[in-house]
């Protein structure tokens, strides 16, 4: 086993870890994405408001996508709260 494989068992460790954790709490996951993305927002002056809200849904979109389900974060646009 090289080390390359290592790697690769351990991104899927990662990634099966994020799946139960969006699954058990997708609504908190979305939310603290949200408060990311206003606190960043706030921060750059709403300067990149758009682009901070697009990245925050791309986000979310992959998140709740790891399971092959969109079922699990609120995937309404988010925008200025």
């Amino acid at each position: 086993m090289g080390i390359f494989d290592k790697f690769k068992g351990k991104a899927e460790d990662l990634k099966d870890k994020a799946t139960d954790l969006v699954d058990s709490h997708g609504d908190k996951v979305g939310d603290g994405l949200d408060k990311a993305g206003d606190f960043v927002d706030d921060k750059t002056g709403g300067k990149y408001g758009d682009k901070i809200d697009q990245g925050v849904d791309v986000a979310k979109d992959r998140l709740d996508g790891l399971d092959g389900q969109d079922d699990d974060i609120d995937n309404r646009p988010s925008g200025p709260a």
